[in-house]
């Protein structure tokens, strides 16, 4: 390829075969196919498909979800109120009234969940994102380093999930705060179309490597560097520390324990970033590791982290040229995302679902 990626070409190698050292920790692809399809040019979700849920109990998701539903002009019944406690985690009797409140209010134009809180972020040990779309799984938690179910929108060409799929994809309105939220979400408004326009600027998708071997395994998907045909997009295999001086940053997707951001990021208007780790979606901060949230207070518009220890396994992380691609394609964050890993059901989707910078006016 040469530096430069094909449409399809390009994810064909998605999951070429690892090193024997990777496979050794890593089950072949349950069902993952070998080719993957993409949506139509400037065909997506939008906000009408949207459905908004808030939590009355939570003064940040009452706030943070009304500002959303205005600044994205959704319909009083888009949104869904429901009370849940302000906690890391839901028991198994809170998730499913909650999972039937959501089943019970939205019909069937609504392909897709924003959730406006930052906690509760999962279900004993799925997130909760992947639970309200999978369904939750007890079992895995007896072992949560055992491969877990695959999702029928990973790779797909679908803008209509719910329809096709019987399965919403959900992201949380999480930052650190109220005033980090609404910023969040005035990124992700403003990064509509931004990048699709003629005069658009150079954007970088950097793809960093670190000396950490067991989170760096993402690095064997990385595509060749150079500059994307008839695009504006530069691709960069850097170490983690060239971010720090890196321009108009669209992607960057590293695997580590902990984060050592700049004070600043020059960010690409709808920008994407996560770090392979095994806690990185537990929002309360209380491991070791760093959290999405740190992306997204830095600038990000979405993030990506697991709630619990899925081991190393590549299908539980976003897959980075799949990711890439289908936001090249003009789709949102929440289906490039979501899109991306084959194995959901541990990760949690957090940032501005509607942001797509690639998308046509």
């Amino acid at each position: 390829m040469g530096g430069r990626l094909g449409s399809l070409a390009l994810l064909a190698a998605a999951f070429a075969a690892p090193s024997a050292a990777i496979a050794q920790r890593m089950p072949t692809p349950a069902a993952s196919p070998e080719r993957f399809a993409l949506a139509l040019p400037g065909v997506r979700l939008r906000a009408p498909q949207i459905g908004l849920v808030i939590n009355t109990a939570d003064p940040y998701s009452v706030q943070v979800g009304a500002y959303y539903a205005r600044q994205r002009g959704l319909a009083p019944a888009q949104l869904l109120y429901v009370e849940l406690p302000v906690r890391a985690q839901l028991n198994k009797a809170e998730f499913d009234a909650l999972r039937g409140a959501v089943s019970d209010h939205f019909g069937p134009r609504t392909q897709a969940l924003a959730l406006a809180w930052v906690m509760p972020y999962a279900v004993a040990c799925n997130s909760i994102t992947g639970a309200l779309a999978l369904g939750f799984d007890e079992d895995l938690c007896a072992n949560s380093c055992a491969p877990s179910r695959p999702s029928p929108y990973f790779g797909s060409a679908s803008t209509r999930p719910l329809s096709d799929f019987a399965f919403r994809p959900s992201m949380l309105l999480a930052a650190p705060s109220i005033e980090h939220a609404m910023a969040l979400i005035d990124r992700g408004v403003a990064a509509d179309g931004a990048l699709s326009m003629r005069a658009r600027p150079t954007v970088n998708a950097m793809f960093l490597t670190t000396g950490d071997a067991a989170r760096n395994v993402r690095s064997t998907l990385y595509p060749a560097p150079g500059r994307l045909a008839d695009s504006n997009v530069g691709i960069r295999i850097e170490p983690a520390e060239a971010l720090r001086d890196a321009t108009q940053v669209l992607l960057a997707l590293t695997g580590s324990a902990r984060l050592n951001l700049p004070p600043t990021i020059d960010w690409a208007p709808g920008a994407l970033a996560d770090h392979l780790t095994s806690v990185g979606g537990a929002l309360d901060g209380q491991h070791a590791q760093s959290t999405a949230l740190e992306w997204i207070a830095s600038g990000a518009t979405a993030s990506y982290g697991s709630v619990s220890e899925p081991c190393n396994h590549r299908q539980k992380f976003p897959n980075p040229q799949v990711l890439l691609q289908n936001y090249l394609r003009g789709s949102t964050a929440i289906e490039a995302y979501w899109k991306s890993v084959a194995w959901p059901q541990q990760g949690l989707f957090i940032g501005e679902p509607l942001a797509a910078p690639f998308a046509k006016p």
